[in-house]
């Protein structure tokens, strides 16, 4: 974190797949398609291939029912990061504006983000179709989040409280820093040395703590430290010190 780096944000947008948790769903879902769907997805998140060339064709590979669309949202859930629920929670309770942007399919990210008491008019996410039998039927190729650059748009219609800040892993995070006030690269679960370059700052623990310490103000640590959130600060503290310098 350069000594510029000034914290304290109105608004924290959060990533889901590897930034909430631990997981990437489309992987999740892939079964015997695993190895080729792990390569477009890296791909992607790298920022080698476009995600509109990649996105379509990964669900056509894998079409996934309805039945395994549910059940990525409860692997979702359990594999939460650590401290995801917790910072989350002390953030809302600051009454920052807390919200889950994703190109990860709706029904799962709804499902992480309500385990975290956020409502799904606050997730932006890719919505999926199905047709009676549960079989898949498509998904929303009008999107944005569903092509390159989409992150950037949605963050645009939110008129987010400012100063904002984007918390993500992939290529398409760092596309949507020109829409917020600072992006934190969370390299707790993937480090992508691409991302982790361009953002104002580099999370490297695995506990989103950091987090909270980014985004607490003066006023808001005086609050946290007299709250049942003061360890969950100090761990924030202590990680983001224990960080190694970046450029």
């Amino acid at each position: 974190m350069s000594d510029g780096f000034r914290r304290g944000f109105a608004s924290v947008v959060f990533d889901c797949d590897s930034t909430l948790a631990r997981i990437e769903g489309i992987d999740e879902l892939a079964g015997s398609h695993a190895d080729e769907i792990r390569r477009l997805t890296e791909a992607a998140m790298e920022g080698t291939v476009a995600l509109e060339e990649v996105y379509g064709r990964r669900l056509e590979i894998i079409r996934p029912t309805r039945a395994r669309v549910e059940a990525l949202g409860r692997e979702y859930v359990d594999g939460l990061v650590p401290d995801a629920r917790e910072t989350v929670a002390a953030l809302r309770w600051l009454g920052k504006t807390v919200r889950v942007l994703s190109g990860g399919l709706r029904p799962p990210v709804e499902a992480v983000a309500a385990a975290l008491g956020i409502g799904p008019e606050e997730v932006g996410a890719v919505g999926i179709d199905f047709a009676e039998d549960g079989s898949y039927a498509g998904f929303e190729r009008s999107s944005p989040l569903a092509r390159s650059g989409g992150k950037a748009v949605v963050l645009g219609d939110w008129r987010l409280p400012r100063p904002a800040l984007l918390v993500g892993d992939g290529a398409t995070d760092l596309e949507a820093r020109p829409a917020v006030d600072a992006l934190a690269a969370y390299m707790g679960v993937a480090f992508r040395p691409a991302v982790a370059a361009g953002a104002d700052v580099v999370v490297a623990s695995q506990s989103l703590a950091p987090i909270l310490a980014l985004a607490a103000d003066e006023a808001d640590r005086a609050r946290l430290l007299a709250s049942e959130w003061a360890d969950l600060l100090r761990r924030g503290d202590e990680l983001l010190a224990a960080a190694p310098p970046t450029e």
